[in-house]
């Protein structure tokens, strides 16, 4: 299966840039989208794309739960599963 940049929802382009730049400014990384990537490490690139997963998820089941924008305290629901989470 070959990988594209598109994203499925091309309307939805506008909404992932702004949750990538409120991402890595809260992970300290200022002015991202004028940032040159390759001049970053692996690790922060990783770090944005893996946060905003994990914020796309929380809002999923947020919505699944019935509780529309409110935030849940206790993570997120794959998080109680997560094998690798230190008790």
């Amino acid at each position: 299966m070959s990988r594209s940049k598109k994203p499925v929802n091309p309307s939805a382009q506008n909404g992932l840039d702004r949750l990538k730049e409120e991402t890595a400014a809260e992970l300290g990384l200022k002015d991202y989208k004028n940032t040159y990537k390759g001049a970053l490490t692996s690790a922060d690139n990783g770090r944005v794309g893996g946060q905003m997963v994990r914020k796309m998820i929380e809002a999923q089941e947020t919505k699944f739960n019935g509780q529309g924008n409110t935030q849940t305290t206790s993570g997120t629901m794959t998080a109680k599963y997560d094998v690798n989470q230190q008790s």
